[in-house]
């Protein structure tokens, strides 16, 4: 198990092990793709395709490898937490499901899928925990973790993008309208079936 995670990534972990689902967990430290050049000097000559990225890119979480052929992804975790509204005790009562991910988390992950290349695509899996046990009718995943109870929910990082609306400009935060969100994402493990 990786080391320095959050509960989410803990939880979510754990449930890949439950699922059976092969994964590698990444150092939540960025990774250097290029040396950085110093002042003054050119650019470095352009050997590949990668060459045009930053020196550095905004690292993910795990790559899973999916039984379906082209279902490998590559999975940024987005924790988020649902509590139980003061009216009538009910997750979701008092809003919706928070969705919101950085400028950066798309345009990295966007990267990144394109360095892997084909047969890997990359994803955001949100991971909400919730005060109580969610009804089965809000969410198809959900599992107990230490005493805590999550679901979870995938969209793939080309599918949100293409919808995505500035949340806050200041923050570089961007967002999915609610439909939006709710039509295009899916549940974790259907992410990694082959009609995807």
């Amino acid at each position: 198990m990786a080391q320095s995670r959050h509960h989410y990534e803990r939880a979510f972990e754990n449930y890949l092990r439950a699922c059976r689902l092969p994964y590698i967990a990444v150092s939540e430290a960025r990774k250097a793709l290029l040396p950085e050049t110093a002042r003054g000097r050119d650019r470095l000559p352009r050997l590949g395709p990668w060459t045009d990225a930053p020196p550095s890119l905004k690292s993910f979480d795990f790559v899973v490898y999916a039984p379906a052929p082209g279902g490998n992804l590559l999975i940024d975790i987005k924790g988020r937490r649902i509590a139980n509204s003061t009216r009538n005790g009910s997750p979701l009562a008092a809003g919706r499901l928070e969705c919101w991910v950085t400028q950066e988390d798309v345009d990295s992950l966007t990267r990144w899928e394109s360095l892997f290349g084909e047969g890997f695509a990359g994803a955001f899996v949100f991971v909400y925990w919730c005060d109580a046990q969610p009804p089965d009718a809000l969410f198809q995943e959900v599992f107990e973790e230490r005493g805590r109870w999550y679901a979870v929910r995938s969209i793939r990082v080309r599918d949100y993008a293409a919808c995505m609306k500035t949340r806050s400009a200041r923050w570089g935060t961007v967002d999915l309208p609610r439909a939006d969100f709710e039509r295009l994402s899916v549940p974790f493990v259907s992410a990694t079936a082959p009609t995807l």
